[in-house]
């Protein structure tokens, strides 16, 4: 009996010897870590579904919050562009062209505390959202991957440590998941990518994606619902487009150290009507008539601390804001929205704030082509304030992204001053207008 027990001691040391070497390689890897837990909550009110959590697919569940009763196959969400506002009421975003919001303290809104510095560790309550522009796997980014064998090939080590840091990371999916359908018609630019490339998104380690953009039906529905279908398979977040408009309007709410953090998104870009979900139609939630999203966002706000509006607009390679940028980003402020993020321009735009609340005009390409020359990341602490902004610049060259050389970063913050509203950047923390020193 002595014999037999010996002989099963002896198997223990290899035993840990083995787990403490799982730990330590688990410990290094720099995508898809383990953070903070973030319970998914389904639709506006409704509690997390029994014992699920983060890193289960959504689907299409009962209970999303979608349109306003009624309204599934609503004008709104069959407006072409061409008909943008026509007979809207009680919302006007009438302005056409270019809009500066470069030191007009007219749109600085409510003055607040000045954030904290930027890189600063955050506090065990604090909450750290981490947002980034457009996202598209193209042949530059996936050369760059195949190379270096993974995502250290696509984003530099300093960018991969602001994503693990980060309690979510939400970026625009500028593309969809597929091997089936056929290239829009009359389309200059389409993007598919292969579903087996699902793994580049996950180790780029990104939580959050919204679909609501020009491309998501690039390859028409079946392409959109595969993508769908991946995501959600893979436990990663979806907003803005989906099997119809309940789902493509439907809110995310996900609780973070006991707050919760609502997403809502739209696009007030895309070819034409057919790309908008309704009642059955596969597609995006459309914002071209805001009515629909200023809806959603009243109704989700009781249910959020934090609400977060993503929306797709503007004109590519401007960097200032069209006139209706500036009218719906603060109508959605109004409505209830903490925060606006823009994309769409493929270029960087300034940040307003709004009543004390931050719109972020356009984010940019964050990994898109052969070359960018100026981008960031945008960190959102959330802590007892309204929520403190800083920004880590990057850049990218050959589809490799990384953090901009210290050195230039000063002259990126001064320009970033200029495109704004007021605000000031010191060490990348922006400062809102009117700040308390």
């Amino acid at each position: 009996m002595r014999r037999r027990r010996f002989n099963t001691l002896w198997l223990l040391p290899p035993v840990i010897l083995a787990a403490l070497f799982i730990w330590a390689v688990a410990g290094q890897l720099k995508y898809r870590p383990v953070k903070t837990s973030v319970t998914r909550i389904y639709g506006s009110g409704q509690g997390p579904e029994p014992g699920e959590s983060r890193g289960q697919g959504s689907g299409n569940r009962p209970g999303g919050y979608g349109a306003p009763e009624g309204e599934a196959d609503s004008q709104a969400a069959l407006l072409l562009p061409g008909d943008v506002f026509a007979g809207q009421a009680g919302a006007d975003v009438s302005g056409a062209g270019e809009a500066s919001v470069a030191g007009n303290g007219e749109m600085a809104g409510e003055s607040h505390d000045a954030p904290g510095a930027a890189g600063d560790a955050p506090g065990a309550d604090e909450i750290s959202l981490l947002f980034a522009g457009d996202i598209y796997l193209s042949d530059h980014v996936l050369n760059a991957y195949d190379q270096a064998g993974g995502i250290a090939g696509v984003l530099d080590e300093g960018l991969r440590d602001e994503i693990a840091a980060a309690d979510l990371f939400i970026a625009n999916q500028e593309f969809p998941f597929s091997d089936r359908g056929a290239p829009a018609a009359d389309k200059q630019f389409t993007f598919r990518l292969p579903p087996a490339r699902l793994t580049v998104l996950e180790q780029m380690g990104v939580d959050v994606v919204t679909l609501a953009n020009n491309h998501t039906l690039d390859y028409g529905q079946d392409a959109l619902l595969d993508t769908c279908a991946l995501l959600d398979g893979a436990g990663i977040v979806r907003i803005g487009a989906g099997a119809d408009i309940d789902e493509a309007a439907k809110a995310e709410i996900l609780e973070i150290k006991g707050k919760r953090i609502g997403f809502l998104a739209a696009s007030r870009v895309y070819p034409d009507g057919s790309w908008a979900a309704s009642g059955a139609r596969p597609g995006v939630m459309s914002t071209y008539d805001p009515a629909m999203l200023l809806e959603a966002i009243r109704r989700l706000r009781p249910d959020c601390d934090y609400l977060v509006v993503y929306v797709h607009w503007g004109i590519e390679r401007n960097t200032s804001p069209e006139a209706y940028q500036v009218t719906m980003g603060r109508q959605y402020i109004d409505a209830g929205a903490d925060l606006v993020v823009g994309s769409h321009p493929h270029v960087l735009q300034g940040i307003e704030y709004y009543k004390g609340k931050p719109i972020l005009y356009s984010l940019g390409n964050f990994v898109f082509g052969s070359s960018i020359p100026e981008t960031m990341l945008v960190r959102v602490e959330l802590g007892e304030g309204a929520g403190a902004l800083s920004l880590v610049p990057a850049v990218s060259s050959a589809g490799f992204t990384r953090q901009m050389d210290a050195a230039k970063q000063e002259d990126f913050f001064r320009r970033m001053e200029e495109m704004s509203a007021g605000i000031q950047i010191e060490g990348g923390a922006v400062l809102p207008p009117n700040h308390s020193p």
